[in-house]
């Protein structure tokens, strides 16, 4: 399927609030949200508007704002299938990104039987079709500069619908979160990471502490790569590539640099703290208000009205 007609197929489905977990399902039949009552009232969530497009704005490509505050004019959608790639749970219209992620994708999943022997990937979400905050799941992907790519190597054939919808991917966490799986790890996961995180555009990588740990113990002699590899909670199904921002677009708001290092040693400490493993329950928070329009980009507002 081409890109052109992924983007005519996933516009044609209708959306639904689905959890965004990469071994949660998603649905071969999904339910059309209702439309908003009022959905020019300054209270209205972000998300509730951003969730609801279903295509691109047809504006020269641009993204705006931060990672977690932001969105993004002139998406692109990843074809559903690519010769080293399969793009699951088809039915959040999660798979468009900034023209520059769609090319970065399609350039590491060609390198990736390659230079790592991972046979292809099955890539998660990406961004919503303009970006911005979603209904359910991440905090961040709202510039389509994020990727999830699954820990689950893309099999020797082509995944029916159900099966990109229901299969779960490979959690490679031990039970007790303080390593890997061996049963389950192999060295082309290695491999697979640090072959993205040594390329240029790449500022981030996000995987769960066990797969740090475990990169550090495998990296060998060249480390540089792993001050890219930044442990966070979750990530034990995929692991989250963050692209900084495209030259010349003044908008788009990078992240400071990550810390110098290997960040191999007394870093991970914290993770693997009890405090971290097994807090302890405590009061209910007052849960955030949501992000209104108000609180994203100028710009942003442009970016859900164009046609």
């Amino acid at each position: 399927m081409t890109i052109r007609s992924s983007a005519l197929f996933l516009a044609a489905l209708a959306l639904t609030a689905l959890p965004a977990l990469a071994q949660d399902r998603g649905s071969v039949n999904p339910k059309p949200l209702p439309p908003l009552a009022n959905p020019d009232d300054p209270a209205t969530p972000a998300k509730a508007l951003f969730g609801r497009a279903t295509t691109a704005a047809s504006l020269p490509p641009q993204a705006i704002g931060s990672y977690s505050r932001g969105c993004v004019a002139g998406a692109e959608a990843l074809a559903t299938d690519g010769p080293t790639w399969q793009v699951m749970r088809l039915s959040r219209n999660r798979m468009w990104g900034h023209p520059r992620l769609i090319a970065f994708l399609e350039k590491i999943a060609a390198k990736a039987p390659v230079q790592a022997g991972w046979p292809g990937l099955l890539v998660g979400d990406l961004s919503q079709p303009r970006g911005g905050p979603m209904l359910t799941g991440h905090a961040s992907h709202q510039l389509g500069l994020d990727a999830d790519i699954w820990l689950t190597p893309m099999p020797d054939r082509r995944l029916t619908r159900a099966e990109r919808e229901e299969m779960s991917a490979t959690n490679v966490v031990r039970s007790d979160r303080r390593d890997i799986d061996p049963a389950i790890w192999r060295p082309e996961h290695v491999r697979l990471i640090q072959m993205v995180a040594q390329q240029p555009e790449v500022a981030r990588i996000f995987v769960n502490p066990a797969i740090k740990l475990a990169l550090c113990r495998e990296a060998g002699g060249s480390r540089g790569w792993l001050s890219k590899v930044r442990p966070m909670y979750g990530h034990n199904y995929h692991f989250h590539i963050r692209l900084d921002c495209p030259a010349g677009e003044r908008a788009c708001k990078d992240q400071d640099p990550p810390p110098g290092g290997d960040g191999c040693s007394g870093e991970l400490d914290y993770w693997f703290s009890d405090a971290v493993l097994n807090p302890r329950p405590g009061p209910p928070g007052k849960p955030r208000p949501p992000i209104t329009l108000a609180g994203l980009p100028d710009a942003c507002r442009a970016v859900l009205k164009a046609k």
